[in-house]
């Protein structure tokens, strides 16, 4: 299947052709790379339907079976790594280095939710702690939900897929996933590699379409449990608001800030906020966007983080050296470069970058920004990143929380008590001392608040939202 340019979606265990096709082109050289079908909402529902009357089957499965499973996906990405990183890259645009280091998270992730499918436990309830509960035995369980409906995006086409599928099989539930219309390739060769394992046929299901065809059938279908979301804010409050009382996890946007204290050393942390700030030509949610440094380090940390950002090698993402290639689209380089220039004009200075140079939008340091222009107070999702003079801590952490995102945050800081400080003010979901805020590991719990979302993944906390806790009591009195 892998080898035709007309692709198939995945249902049952099977190939499905649909009546509509829609080109997908390479973000990079803008060539046709395949022709991907175009499900009707009828077949949205067919498939939705196999899922549904697959899910007794796979809540049947033992513990050990869907680890074995799950340990299984893991050894066949390992086996495939090349393979399914070049996808990646071919697909996306994504650097073939960090392509790779993608498929080496997505293994852990799998290898991860194959160790929590081992450990998903109830607890004892001291029922006789209440005056009314002598002599009842109480104890949790939990219980798969069903059909997991997950919609994903396009930056991490393997490891958030991971996220989703991982937990959702160690849960004991079957998936239909609608994969990111851009970057379909990497869900549909993780079929191929599930179609080679034990997993019940019909638990794992990809169906590719329109956000508005695939992805309102699975919000509204009362036969899909939760729908877990990775995507913009303006969306997941959509699916929010149509899907009724199924559940909801939503991992949305973010607009990541850092607050560098005096005193650092910045010839340690540097690199890192280069990293954190254009990895992915900056399509991460948790991407360094905001950079707020103490008045003593802002002049010393603008020159060296200015020379670390001309060494970025920029080309072809299927080259080894390379460090920045094309964003996702071209629309979107068009539009990360329109808020460039409306900073610009509202007082910002461009340090570098600022311009497109063969199809290539280019890494881009900002000074002056004012807070209310779009590079700053929005979701950029490019390699854009704003740099701001701070004369105390706390103007920096007013800064960070002055944001309808909270996802995450870092601080650099030799002070114990301005970190303690900072991870007490903070108003996001996780806080990183003396890191970026783009440090992401697979089984930490990840979710933000206020517009970044509701929900953890992480892979014990996702299979905690897509089980079901029953309570049972057995009461033990004679009378």
């Amino acid at each position: 299947m892998f080898n035709s340019k007309e692709k198939k979606y995945y249902v049952n265990g099977e190939w499905k052709s649909s009546e509509k096709y829609a080109e997908l082109v390479s973000p990079y050289t803008k060539e046709t790379i395949a022709l991907i079908p175009q499900a009707t909402r009828e077949e949205v529902e067919e498939v939705i339907d196999v899922a549904y009357e697959t899910r007794q089957q796979m809540a049947e499965l033992t513990a050990y079976k869907r680890a074995a499973i799950l340990e299984h996906i893991a050894q066949l990405f390992i086996e495939n790594r090349q393979q399914a990183a070049e996808i990646i890259s071919l697909e996306s645009a994504k650097p073939i280095k960090f392509a790779l280091a993608e498929i080496d998270r997505t293994i852990e992730t799998y290898k991860f939710a194959a160790e929590e499918a081992k450990r998903l436990t109830g607890e004892m309830i001291p029922m006789d702690a209440a005056k009314n509960g002598a002599n009842r035995f109480g104890y949790t369980i939990e219980e798969p939900l069903g059909v997991i409906g997950a919609i994903t995006p396009f930056n991490f086409p393997q490891n958030l897929v991971a996220h989703k599928v991982g937990p959702a099989i160690a849960a004991g539930n079957t998936i239909v996933l609608k994969p990111a219309s851009q970057t379909p390739l990497s869900a549909l060769f993780l079929a191929e590699l599930i179609d080679q394992t034990e997993l019940p046929k019909g638990a794992y299901n990809v169906v590719t379409g329109s956000g508005g065809t695939v992805g309102d059938a699975l919000v509204e279908s009362d036969k899909v449990k939760m729908i877990t979301f990775t995507g913009s804010p303006a969306v997941g409050i959509s699916i929010r608001n149509k899907a009724g009382l199924k559940k909801v996890a939503l991992e949305l946007g973010s607009n990541a800030g850092v607050i560098i204290d005096k005193g650092v050393d910045l010839s340690k942390i540097v690199s890192k906020c280069v990293t954190g700030a254009f990895s992915n030509q900056g399509q991460v949610c948790i991407s360094l966007q905001r950079t707020y440094v103490m008045d003593e380090l802002f002049d010393e940390f603008i020159q060296q983080f200015e020379a670390g950002t001309k060494k970025l090698v920029i080309g072809s993402p299927l080259e080894e050296s390379t460090d920045i290639s094309a964003m996702i689209h071209p629309k979107e380089q068009e539009r990360a470069l329109s808020w460039i220039q409306e900073a610009v004009q509202n007082g910002a200075k461009i340090i570098t970058g600022g311009t497109i140079d063969n199809g290539v939008l280019m890494p881009t340091i900002l000074t002056d920004v004012p807070s209310d222009a779009k590079v700053s107070c929005q979701e950029v999702f490019a390699p854009i990143v704003v740099v701001s003079r701070i004369s105390s801590i706390e103007e920096g952490i007013e800064a960070i929380n002055d944001s309808n995102y909270g996802l995450q945050a870092g601080i650099f800081t030799n002070n114990i008590q301005t970190a303690f400080k900072a991870s007490k003010l903070f108003e996001v979901g996780g806080v990183m001392i003396n890191d970026i805020p783009t440090y992401r590991v697979d089984q930490m719990p990840y979710g933000g608040v206020k517009e970044s979302g509701t929900g953890k993944e992480g892979l014990k906390y996702a299979i905690h939202e897509m089980t079901e806790t029953k309570l049972i009591v057995w009461n033990q009195s004679e009378e």
